[in-house]
Order: structure tokens, then sequence, then C-alpha cells
């Protein structure tokens, strides 16, 4: 790097010194997922579907894409074919955790190549999968139109970034593995910051809570109640 005063003795052409550029590269992203078609989705050829993106937690990472299926959503999915959402299930790698970056190049995959809705786009997960709803959500707000964090841990200082997306997360009382002063803290930044969010606590239930949150028809009918605002840029 040559110092700016020695160009400038050099007498070259008069540039201005700040020059708009842009970059544009492409970061190739693998991941491998499951993924949830609604029985209905090809005889509904001009609907859009509401998505749902479950991240799972520490247990299932590696690349056994059954171990995936064993909660939440995607066992949900496989139960009931008449499910009225398009499930995506990424796996984290071995001894990873979970990016945002990656996450939402996953939900741009799935809009491009799927008939999603990019309104109706919904994140959740359980225990790391948590940690990594509420990661992702800070760091790509606009993205989602409502998240369920099911016992995970979030920063409360970036909570500011959640005050216009819906939250309900959930926690078990018991837990040990992840203490619910975790989700107590987030739920508590977001209102402080002007958001709404909500936890429901279980008394009787550890770090399992999941089972019982995505059992729930509650939590879907929820997430169908959110649309993400249409006027509002992505990230």
């Amino acid at each position: 790097m040559i110092p700016l005063g020695f160009l400038l003795s050099l007498g070259l052409a008069a540039e201005p010194a700040l020059q708009p550029r842009e970059l544009k590269r492409a970061v190739p992203v693998e991941m491998k997922y499951l993924l949830f078609l609604p029985k209905d989705y090809a005889g509904k050829a001009n609907a859009n579907w509401p998505l749902i993106v479950f991240l799972h937690g520490s247990g299932e990472r590696g690349d056994d894409l059954d171990a995936v299926a064993k909660h939440g959503p995607p066992k949900v999915a496989a139960a009931k074919p008449d499910f009225p959402f398009v499930v995506a299930s990424p796996q984290c790698p071995k001894d990873r955790f979970w990016e945002p970056s990656k996450v939402v190049a996953l939900v741009d995959e799935l809009v491009e190549k799927y008939r999603v809705d990019p309104e109706r786009v919904y994140l959740t997960g359980l225990s790391m999968g948590g940690s990594g709803t509420w990661d992702t959500a800070c760091h790509y707000p606009n993205r989602f139109a409502a998240i369920a964090p099911v016992c995970g841990s979030g920063m409360p200082w970036r909570a500011n970034y959640l005050k216009g997306v819906p939250v309900w997360a959930f926690h078990g009382e018991k837990d040990k593995g992840v203490p619910i002063e975790r989700s107590e803290s987030m739920v508590e930044a977001v209102k402080k910051a002007g958001g709404s969010a909500t936890l429901t606590r279980y008394p009787d239930l550890g770090h399992d809570c999941w089972t019982k949150t995505y059992d729930d028809p509650a939590l879907y009918e929820w997430f169908l109640k959110h649309t993400r605002p249409a006027a509002k840029d992505k990230k």
C-alpha cells in the first residue's frame, strides 16, 4: 500500500478520493436438510405455502439425516401428511454450531425453488437450535414472520433487533442443561425494547420441553397468525 501523500506528490490525475464500489461474491453453502411438502402441494399449483425452518439440538449433529427427524416439526409432519407447512430441517455438522448466514441461505434456496411465501417464514429450534433461533433472528430480523425458540440461550444485549419479530419461547423450569433464566432474560429484553415476546414455562419439565411444545397444535396456529410486513426490506 502506497501512502496517500506519496500518491498526491506524483501529480496523478485528480480523481475523487472516495469512489463508490460494489463487491459481489457468490459464497457457496453446502447443507443437508430434510424437506417436507404437504400432500396438497402438487395439487394446489398456484398456492404459496408457509415455511417452518427447524434447527435441531446438539445431539443430532453429524451426517445422519434420520437423526434430524427424531424431534420437532419434521417428526410432527411425518405423522400428519396434511400438515399445512413446508418444513425444512437442516443438519448441523459434527462439532459445529448454527451459523445465521447459512440458515438464511437455506431460506433463500427454498423461496427460490419451491412455492414458499416469503412473508410467512417461521423459525424454531430446540436447545442448541433454540440458541440458533435467537441468534439467527437477531442477525436477520426482517426475514422471519415469527420465531419460537425452545430451551435456548440468547444474547439479551442484542434483543432490540427483535422488537419487530413476534416471539414465543418455551422452557422447562427444571432444566439443568440450559437454565430457564436464559429464556427469561431474552424475553424480558425483547419486551423492554418494545417488542412482543411470551415465555411458556413448564414447571414439571427439564431440558426436554420440546416434545410437549411441538406436539401442541397451538404453536402452529400461532405461527399462521403472523405475516411479515411486505414493506420491510430483507436484511
